[in-house]
């Protein structure tokens, strides 16, 4: 599970990807219509999805109409991990918080 969190992790890092993810958070859609709302070439989106690809950020599917064509969507299982991954940080940090919280207010407190 954490070399999949690191790959999905590694994969965000980038601005392009993330705004690829952004993009494709309205859903599917080809990779030429990607590079045209990006404003980047289409060389350029196509090495940013592989990347995507490989870290199973997204997948290609079959467009019911066209056999030939294909769309790119978002998986959830990778933002499922991050958001699990980022409860437990957080519910560590509160817990964190919390005790600080206590330890301040005992200090302050007349003796």
């Amino acid at each position: 599970m954490q070399a999949d969190l690191d790959q999905t992790l590694a994969a965000l890092a980038d601005p392009v990807r993330r705004a690829l993810v952004d993009r494709l958070r309205r859903g599917p859609a080809r990779s030429g219509e990607l590079a045209a709302a990006l404003g980047l070439p289409r060389p350029t989106v196509s090495k940013h999805l592989a990347v995507l690809r490989r870290a199973g950020v997204v997948e290609e599917r079959v467009l019911v109409d066209d056999a030939r064509g294909r769309s790119i969507a978002l998986r959830p299982q990778p933002f499922a991990a991050v958001r699990s991954w980022l409860t437990e940080v957080e519910a560590f940090w509160t817990d964190e918080l919390a005790a600080f919280k206590r330890h301040a207010e005992r200090s302050r407190s007349p003796k």
